[in-house]
């Protein structure tokens, strides 16, 4: 029988120099010890019988531990390079948690070109609580530092940026969160630990939307916390049991079930996208290209030292709102909607979608225009995701 997170961590720590793919499909993944079920249970239990008061096998109420959902945290916490993980009911269930573990009168710097529900959460909701935020453009290090105040506790990047797939040295601005004693956040989940590992570049936690590369199949909502200390971990584990925002077991069968081929899907998803990029760089109907992995592109050398691959999320400007809905109007293989990192192409406009939540103003600050198209390229045959953008890009 599972009993608890502890019977598994014996083979997370064999694993450690294991190949990344051998980690997705095993740790954590380990047969059922009572059935022999190469495939992990869902546990779809509310509660646990206990044999006697104050004496149980380590799960007592779903809300706060379950055997499905403990064999996910301990897989993506492998993965990233991290000693625990927790997950909740979505991404942004994972970014509310995390800044939970703050108190009123706490600072924290973000970058200014974040995923448009993170600023919404931010400044909607939570700095009414007493926490303040400040928003600087951690492409440079030096802005960064320059925002750092003696109540900052929390500097959160994210990196490669949404929608403009701006980078952020992770190296230089964990060096310079060390030296302030400042926890150094990094939303990771556009290239997905298969692709970047921020912990390894000195980051304290990782968060990723599972719901997007992880999952990889857009049928389920999560989120995750992923931790460098036991004691980030413990409070994330309380923050799950008294708030309750956790993730069901049939959610985290569905991720562990993902995981198990991210690293091939994330190696055609890189195929596919460096192919779709170099065809939108070229296409006299997009005037301008934001993708990492494009010699043009300013923080080219970056992406090539702080990752080991560009991934598949792109952006490119049409020109204009009409240019987009004309051009969106005609895909067919590319679907019109939110989200990304499924196996099937997804195609965006972020102005009104993601960031809609900006407003005109805000994302004329950071430089998000009505033009601007994203493209989470899919798994399919490259050649058809292209020839479906071309022939769409001829109705502008």
């Amino acid at each position: 029988m599972l009993t608890a997170e502890s019977e598994h961590s014996n083979a997370g720590m064999n694993s450690k120099k294991q190949g990344f793919a051998t980690r997705a499909i095993h740790v954590g993944q380990e047969a059922d010890a009572e059935t022999g079920a190469i495939t992990v249970p869902i546990y779809a239990t509310s509660t646990y019988v206990q044999q006697e008061i104050g004496k149980h096998k380590g799960y007592e109420y779903a809300r706060v531990s379950n055997p499905t959902r403990t064999r996910l945290e301990e897989n993506l916490a492998s993965l990233e390079g991290g000693v625990a993980s927790r997950v909740f009911a979505s991404g942004m269930a994972a970014i509310n948690a995390l800044c939970t573990m703050y108190k009123s009168g706490d600072h924290v710097v973000c970058g200014d070109n974040l995923y448009g529900g993170v600023p919404r959460l931010f400044n909607q909701i939570l700095a009414g609580y007493g926490i303040e935020f400040s928003y600087v453009d951690t492409s440079h290090a030096r802005n960064v530092q320059r925002a750092i105040r003696k109540s900052t506790r929390m500097v959160y990047v994210e990196t490669p940026t949404n929608p403009l797939m701006t980078l952020s040295d992770l190296h230089a601005i964990s060096d310079i969160c060390r030296s302030k004693k400042v926890d150094l956040v990094v939303d990771n989940t556009f290239m997905s630990p298969y692709f970047q590992r921020p912990i390894a570049q000195g980051a304290d936690m990782v968060v990723h939307s599972t719901t997007k590369f992880l999952n990889g199949h857009s049928d389920g909502l999560g989120g995750v916390v992923v931790c460098t200390r036991h004691e980030q971990a413990e409070q994330l584990g309380f923050i799950q049991k008294a708030a309750g925002a956790i993730l069901s077991p049939f959610e985290c069968w569905l991720v562990l079930r993902g995981v198990k081929t991210l690293a091939v899907r994330m190696e055609q998803h890189d195929r596919n996208g460096r192919a779709v990029a170099e065809f939108l760089s070229r296409h006299k109907k997009v005037q301008k290209v934001f993708y990492p992995g494009l010699p043009d592109h300013p923080q080219y050398t970056l992406a090539q030292k702080q990752m080991t691959g560009f991934g598949s999320m792109i952006t490119f400007e049409t020109g204009s709102l009409a240019n987009a809905n004309k051009m969106l109007r005609k895909v067919s293989i590319c679907s019109l909607g939110e989200s990304l990192g499924g196996v099937e192409t997804l195609i965006s406009h972020p102005a009104t979608m993601t960031h809609a939540a900006l407003g005109e103003k805000g994302r004329k600050e950071i430089g998000i225009t009505d033009g601007m198209v994203r493209i989470s390229v899919g798994v399919e045959d490259v050649e058809d995701i292209i020839a479906d953008l071309d022939q769409a890009l001829a109705a502008i």
